[in-house]
């Protein structure tokens, strides 16, 4: 390996994410690499609701063609982008080390309360509502920083949430006009993933980068992912489930908030461990 290509979204944060996995690449197996920018479903149809459009890989399939196609080697997302079920061609080779994986309340300076939350997430929307109960929801899209605007300068609400990853991998601490406050797990069960950099391979590939990849963050993603896969869940349903140590943090809109110890055999068998969760919680 010369060289290696890696597919890409063309949003900030996704490059910056694409750059860390290229620099970490390029420093444990000695090689090249470049970038191919993409542009997916989910970044062209800017006004869609993802909710109410729903479809699984909105933000991946383009990424996973270039690898189907040879255009690429490996292809970066933001794990919590990925569906539940992959083809069985395509694999993830790995991820780096996760991040902070906890939500952030964004609200306008001076708002103590919030009246009105610009969130497209049933996630989030069902949990903060809990949280502040009689908030109002309007939809939101756009990047990071168009999101932050939105908030602090044009006031199109009184707040919002996103991922303290993204806001920390864009080298964002405080911006003009709002405040940041980091959500528990017990308030905000993230969505599967958050906080971890995916990458992805054709499977005949997967067992040449594995090593190269941090084993922590499998162990536990790999649980969080077999509960997405055994619901067959997308952006229409309110469910997130958090690996944090060896407890799961686990959320749906159908039962609430619940948490689970989670010892050796749990993790050896994600899975199983997925199916007899949700058949004790009656959501399979």
């Amino acid at each position: 390996m010369k060289k290696l290509i890696l597919a890409t979204r063309k949003s900030p944060l996704a490059l910056r994410q694409t750059e860390m996995v290229a620099a970490h690449l390029e420093a444990r197996l000695g090689v090249q690499t470049e970038l191919l920018k993409l542009v997916t479903t989910g970044d062209r149809q800017t006004e869609w609701s993802l909710e109410q459009k729903g479809g699984k890989g909105l933000f991946t399939s383009e990424l996973e063609n270039a690898l189907r196609r040879g255009e690429a080697d490996l292809a970066v997302h933001s794990t919590k982008d990925l569906p539940g079920d992959m083809a069985a061609e395509l694999a993830v080779a790995g991820y780096l080390p996760r991040a902070d994986a906890r939500d952030v309340l964004v609200l306008r300076a001076g708002v103590a309360a919030p009246k009105s939350l610009a969130t497209g997430s049933p996630r989030r929307r069902l949990q903060i509502a809990k949280l502040y109960p009689g908030v109002t929801f309007t939809e939101i899209r756009g990047n990071v920083d168009t999101r932050l605007k939105k908030i602090g300068e044009l006031g199109v609400a009184d707040g919002t949430v996103l991922a303290s990853a993204g806001l920390n991998r864009l080298g964002i601490g405080n911006w003009p006009g709002v405040e940041f406050h980091a959500l528990g797990f017990n308030d905000m069960v993230p969505a599967v993933g958050q906080g971890a950099i995916a990458v992805q391979c054709r499977a005949a590939d997967a067992a040449r980068f594995a090593p190269v990849f941090d084993a922590a963050t499998k162990r536990a993603v790999d649980v969080e992912r077999a509960f997405q896969a055994a619901l067959g869940v997308g952006c229409q349903t309110a469910f997130g489930a958090h690996v944090a140590g060896d407890t799961l943090h686990f959320f749906h809109e159908a039962i609430g908030t619940r948490s689970f110890a989670l010892d050796a055999a749990a993790f050896a068998h994600p899975a199983a461990t997925a199916q007899r969760i949700l058949q004790e919680l009656r959501l399979v």
